[in-house]
């Protein structure tokens, strides 16, 4: 979903189709505004439907933070390349190439004694592993619940696509015994029956499924 090469997946998700990603860092991020906490939503649906699929799973480093693009790096702290190779056209790749925060204060958010070499956000606080590790709901301990969930439930490589689903649902059956199920609508649906297993956000009541969810069920 998100690789040193591309916008993170928080903030790429949120931008309209067919958004000109290089014209969006060179506005700082501003045209279009992304709403990052909608932008986290879809990621963690994201995230459970790629880890529900068969083969083998990639995770960059960071989002399992729910880190955000870092759009409005100032064009003086720009260390890719391409921002010199496209004669200062292209913003490139540091973005999302920040440096993670692992604690809440620091010159560096823990990432060493000095500062970073490219810029932090205030707003890398908030994401710092110090400030998820333990908590609840928390992006790092969704990400810790579903890569030991799978190592439990991923038992064979075959799946089914369920095709009696609402317009806006995807949804598959796993061979050994379980479905993922992913709300891209921006409307609740029902939640088809068993048990949830695992939830990218919290399922409000019982039998509906929230836009922007993907859950687990048994």
């Amino acid at each position: 979903l998100s690789n040193h090469d591309v916008v993170r997946h928080a903030s790429r998700l949120m931008l309209p189709p067919g958004t000109d990603t290089d014209a969006w860092l060179l506005s700082g991020g501003h045209a279009p505004a992304v709403d990052q906490d909608a932008g986290l939503r879809r990621a963690r649906a994201a995230t459970l439907l790629m880890l529900a699929l068969p083969g083998s799973s990639y995770l960059y480093q960071g989002e399992e933070l729910g880190l955000p693009e870092v759009a409005d790096l100032p064009t003086a702290v720009l260390q890719d390349p391409i921002w010199e190779q496209t004669g200062h056209v292209r913003k490139g790749r540091d973005g999302c190439r920040v440096p993670l925060p692992w604690t809440t204060t620091g010159p560096s958010y823990g990432f060493g004694a000095g500062g970073a070499w490219l810029p932090q956000p205030d707003s890398f606080a908030h994401y710092a592993v110090q400030a998820q590790d333990g908590v609840e709901g928390s992006t790092l301990e969704l990400y810790r619940s579903a890569l030991k969930l799978r190592r439990k439930l991923l038992d064979g490589e075959e799946l089914t696509w369920l095709e009696d689903t609402p317009p806006g649902v995807l949804a598959f059956a796993r061979t050994d015994g379980w479905r993922c199920v992913a709300n891209l609508s921006d409307a609740p649906m029902p939640l088809p029956a068993g048990e949830p297993l695992l939830a990218s956000t919290p399922l409000p009541e019982r039998g509906v499924l929230p836009p922007d969810t993907t859950v687990w069920l048994g």
